[in-house]
């Protein structure tokens, strides 16, 4: 087990299978994270008010800042690192456990002057309990950190599911039995515990004598560049709900909240089971830049492939989707939500930046990077917030189609990597899914107004499939994704046979 962990980070015979495989594995189990989020979003949605959501969101957006400083960036630099040995990793282990504690400590002090800011009592005690979340998952980083360098996603998937099912099983018996707000708290707390408790219990490798050797200062250097650009994006992820937990009421923001929620969960699907297996794949491939960059373009492109069109649906079915999950009382949440949508074509793309930064070993870029992003989004929020949650969301939109390529190419150029190779590999895909949404909203608006919600919900996605492929496949002549599933379920059939 230690040589799988701490053996040399280069590429195998059979990296290409292995690192499929990851990925498939990787993204059914946010998959399944996904349907357990939105099967517990709506039984808590119903159970609890849209101001309770609010109240959370609003202790989560300040003191959520503080968790991008718990592991320094180390399970990214450990991943990409090309030799660690038990001794950098345990020195690692107690850096991070003791940035956790103190994180935790300061949150449970500077509690009250989180209520003060916003004006609500309430939230010093939640603030307090949620200090937690930094301790806990500050003690099962570094062995999450080897595991996936081990390419050991099967197993990381089983506990984060299984993780993610508890916490939610706990938090709807808490809303059921009338606890309101603090359903969502305990749900905060206990998914990381649980991961822990089962990252403990799989890894195998228990923490002893540090050893502060030059590696280790190379591993911190490297995570403290990635820590840089977290720190950054955090605050312009965030910003918007600090902006409107100021400027509203817990029960706008519950809205916006539930909306980011929803947007946020495929999102999640799509880029964060992917970013380990890539960063682990495309990093024992940097000394073969040609076949780095070919990798690097089938997984983009597939990524695009599938991603574009579930964000152009979800756009047009909204604010149907949301009054049929949730309930009526959240139709305000759906608006949001169609606005939010229309971002997720290039989000998704713009989210992959730190495969390319990571895998050059440029995280010094990466953080260069969040700086102007942050800047760029700030300005776009400060633009939108007259206008409240949609005119905040409208402004998300419009910045992102202005940041994704600059994004990606600023990432690719240690790499070879330039704007024609970012258009080729995801133009068309995001064409597609544009085009497909504007027929969608289309015929939503002019045609189906008066239809029931659930079967104007069905019609209008697979119209928008229709339309997609049609563009596309059709037009475009985009079929390697569909040579990527191919392939990938041959394997599995192989497999089981």
């Amino acid at each position: 087990m230690a040589k799988a962990y701490f053996g040399d980070n280069k590429a195998t015979e059979d990296l290409s299978r292995r690192s499929l495989r990851s990925g498939a594995v990787s993204v059914a189990a946010q998959g399944t994270n996904l349907f357990v989020q939105i099967a517990s979003t709506i039984v808590l949605a119903r159970l609890l008010l849209p101001e309770d959501f609010g109240l959370v969101a609003m202790v989560l957006a300040v003191t959520g800042f503080a968790s991008v400083f718990v592991d320094l960036g180390t399970r990214d630099a450990v991943a990409q690192h090309g030799s660690v040995t038990e001794g950098e990793v345990s020195a690692l282990f107690w850096i991070t456990a003791g940035i956790g504690l103190a994180l935790t400590v300061t949150t449970i002090l500077g509690s009250s002057v989180i209520a003060r800011f916003y004006g609500e009592p309430r939230l010093e005690d939640m603030a307090i309990a949620l200090s937690l979340t930094f301790v806990i998952p500050a003690l099962y980083f570094q062995q999450y950190a080897l595991m996936r360098r081990a390419l050991m996603f099967e197993k990381l998937a089983v506990i984060d599911v299984a993780g993610n099912v508890l916490a939610t099983a706990v938090a709807i018996a808490l809303a059921y039995g009338g606890y309101g707000y603090w359903a969502l708290v305990w749900k905060s707390i206990l998914t990381p515990l649980f991961v822990g408790v089962g990252v403990w219990l799989t890894c195998g490798w228990l923490p002893g004598v540090p050893t502060f050797s030059a590696g280790v200062k190379d591993l911190l250097k490297f995570g403290i560049n990635i820590t840089g650009f977290t720190m950054t994006d955090y605050v312009a992820r965030s910003a918007d709900r600090v902006a409107l937990g100021y400027t509203t009421s817990p029960k706008e923001i519950g809205y916006y909240q539930n909306a980011f929620v929803v947007y946020d969960q495929p999102l999640a699907l799509f880029t964060v089971p992917l970013h380990g297996v890539a960063v682990s794949t495309l990093s024992k491939l940097r000394d073969d830049l040609v076949e780095l960059k070919r990798s690097w373009a089938l997984a983009l492109s597939s990524l695009a492939f599938f991603a574009a069109p579930a964000f152009a649906i979800l756009a047009v079915i909204g604010q149907d989707l949301v009054v049929v999950l949730l309930g009526e009382k959240w139709r305000q949440a759906g608006v949001i939500l169609s606005v939010l949508a229309l971002r997720g074509p290039a989000h998704v793309v713009e989210r992959t930046l730190g495969w390319l930064h990571v895998a050059a070993g440029r995280a010094d870029r990466w953080r260069h990077w969040g700086v102007v992003s942050c800047g760029v989004q700030l300005v776009a929020l400060f633009c939108g917030l007259p206008f409240g949650a949609i005119g905040i969301a409208t402004s998300y939109v419009v910045c992102m189609y202005l940041l994704f390529v600059p994004a990606i190419v600023y990432a690719g150029r240690p790499l070879d990597i330039d704007v024609s190779d970012v258009v080729k590999v995801v133009m068309p895909q995001l064409i597609g899914a544009l085009l497909a949404a504007g027929v969608g909203f289309l015929l939503r608006f002019a045609y189906l107004a008066d239809t029931p919600e659930l079967a104007r919900l069905c019609l209008l996605t697979l119209v928008c499939g229709i339309v997609y492929l049609v563009i596309t496949v059709g037009v475009f002549r985009v079929t390697k994704p569909f040579e990527v599933v191919a392939s990938l379920a041959g394997r599995l059939r192989a497999r089981r046979s």
